[in-house]
């Protein structure tokens, strides 16, 4: 990203996190990508010593907290990296999920007037009490218990003043960071952080708009209708927008408040089934599902009732997907490494010249798997290992995928906290059973069979009308074939070098015979003309072979 391109408002904030950045010990990353030019401001700070540069903390834990300080639309970012398993190690997956938001609460009377002005009246027309000590603090929203003037009792979430402003901000300069270091650097373009960045952008974009999450939290509510055991808060819709959300106070006891979890009396072998059952049903049958089902978004109720809380992010899967994930699964119960490797590489939409070598590390990982009993199993470790697997290829998923191992992981930790013995296997089995059972049931292979035979026929129906078509742009010149050939005119760049050394080489080789030919005739007397080209051959030659040797060593040094 050059200097010259960044606006002095973009600059300055360059300027900040760099700052940032630098203290927390990433100097050397920033050299690497070339921003360290572009804030030369900060250049007291790049030469710090290590000792000021919190050296002593593990590098994940210095990620963390260098992104708290950067301020909510890297919080953001962060959490989004939390979900991607497929692009960093374990360690730093760990320290990324406790980026909870945890940040300084704004006084009450900040908020009024954004309230205000998305109620379009004055407060005490609407709440008969609002309690001005808020329940909790986001870096975009902080929520408060209040009372409507019907008496229901409700938690109003109010959108940070300023919030939206300050992350468009950012996420212009993101997005310029990534094109940047998107031409410059092969290793960072295999990550596409364009596509990163947008996946984020669209995230957060999400997450801005508390009426979005008004809606995701219904469609959930209307997913359970039939299920009393499952719910999640009423939206008030009168007083809801893209700037606050009022929902129904749940008098219950948070997931993440454990011993208030242990005195309740709860079964808590029978909640973690129900939550597991709960969330697999979300992916699987409804294919739209709480992203992120740790225990700070649900509560207990009586009965071992479960209440969903905070929408913000949700995922959700198309059937294609939701039937590749089965064929997955079932091809590592079946010891199909072949099939596994096939749908790992069309996730990454990668082509199949590393599939032999991802196979093999496919197959090792099924052995690892089959004969251990599903109570010993570890779905987040064996999670894990399958990621590890993709990194060290460079393959990645897209988004509703690493939602879905993200909500996975959330879920058995979830379980496993509240019944040591939870077991995640056999759980999901039915499930998946449930779903090979349907995509071969004779209404789907009907409807699949109808779909192919009208798809054949209107290629055979149009068949005449495409020929026709393409006749009359071949009878007008219009007609062009393109032949796209990756690399094509790299490895044409190298051939013709090393055709050119060839003949250079056999040149070099001509002269030095053809000299040595000439010089041979020692006991005859040389006309002085022969001598001389002689000896210029001999020069020549040398000349020659030395750059012969310096190209080849440069051509091999840029491969």
């Amino acid at each position: 990203m050059p200097a010259s391109t960044a606006s002095p408002s973009e600059f300055r904030r360059l300027t900040e996190l760099s700052t940032i950045l630098i203290r927390y010990g990433f100097g050397d990353f920033l050299r690497y990508a070339g921003v360290d030019q572009i804030v030369e401001k900060a250049g007291e700070v790049l030469h710090r010593s290590d000792s000021e540069r919190l050296m002593d903390v593990p590098a994940p834990e210095r990620m963390r907290r260098a992104l708290e300080e950067m301020g909510p639309t890297f919080v953001k970012l962060g959490q989004i990296l939390s979900t991607r398993v497929d692009l960093l190690p374990p360690d730093y997956i760990r320290e990324l999920e406790k980026l909870r938001d945890r940040v300084p609460t704004l006084p009450f009377d900040k908020l009024v007037t954004e309230i205000e002005a998305e109620l379009g009246r004055p407060l005490r027309e609407v709440f008969a009490e609002i309690d001005t000590v808020p329940l909790a603090a986001g870096s975009v929203a902080q929520t408060h218990r209040a009372c409507l003037a019907s008496g229901d009792e409700v938690v109003v979430k109010i959108r940070r003043p300023g919030i939206r402003r300050m992350i468009e901000a950012d996420l212009r300069l993101l997005r310029r960071l990534a094109r940047f270091a998107t031409r410059r650097f092969e290793d960072v373009a295999r990550l596409r952080p364009e596509a990163i960045l947008q996946e984020f952008a669209n995230s957060i974009h999400t997450e801005l708009d508390f009426a979005i999450e008004g809606r995701n939290s219904e469609t959930i509510a209307r997913n359970f209708a039939d299920d009393p055991a499952i719910s999640t808060p009423k939206v008030y819709w009168d007083y809801t927008s893209e700037r606050m959300n009022v929902q129904a106070f749940i008098d219950g006891v948070a997931g993440s408040d454990r011993e208030a979890v242990d005195a309740g009396g709860f079964d808590k072998r029978r909640i973690a089934r129900r939550g597991a059952e709960a969330v697999l049903k979300m992916m699987f049958e409804d294919r739209f599902f709480h992203a992120d089902p740790h225990p700070g978004n649900v509560f207990y109720l009586p009965d071992d009732r479960l209440v969903f809380i905070d929408f913000g992010m949700v995922g959700q899967l198309s059937r294609q997907r939701r039937d590749e994930m089965v064929d997955l699964l079932h091809g590592m119960v079946e010891r199909r490494a072949d099939k596994v490797t096939e749908i790992l590489l069309t996730w990454a939409d990668a082509d199949d010249r590393r599939n032999l070598a991802l196979e093999g590390r496919i197959d090792a990982f099924i052995d690892r798997v089959h004969g251990v009993a599903l109570d010993r199993l570890d779905i987040a470790s064996l999670t894990r290992d399958l990621f590890a697997a993709m990194r060290d290829h460079n393959l990645s998923l897209p988004s509703d995928l690493t939602l879905m191992a993200k909500a996975f992981a959330s879920l058995d930790g979830m379980g496993r906290q509240l019944d040591p013995d939870f077991d995640m296997v056999a759980v999901a089995e039915p499930f998946l059973q449930r779903q090979m059972l349907r995509r071969y049931a004779p209404d789907r292979v009907l409807r699949k069979a109808r779909d192919g035979a009208a798809e054949g026929l209107d290629l055979v129906t149009g068949l005449p009308r495409d020929l026709k078509k393409l006749l009359q742009m071949a009878q007008r010149g219009q007609l062009n074939l393109g032949i796209d050939i990756v690399r094509m005119e790299h490895y044409l760049d190298r051939f013709e070098r090393s055709i050119t050394r060839v003949s250079m080489a056999i040149v070099i080789a001509a002269l030095i015979v053809g000299s040595s030919m000439v010089m041979s005739f020692s006991g005859a007397k040389l006309p002085v003309g022969l001598s001389v080209f002689a000896m210029l051959g001999f020069a020549a030659s040398v000349v020659g072979g030395f750059w012969l040797i310096y190209t080849t060593w440069r051509g091999n040094g840029r491969r």
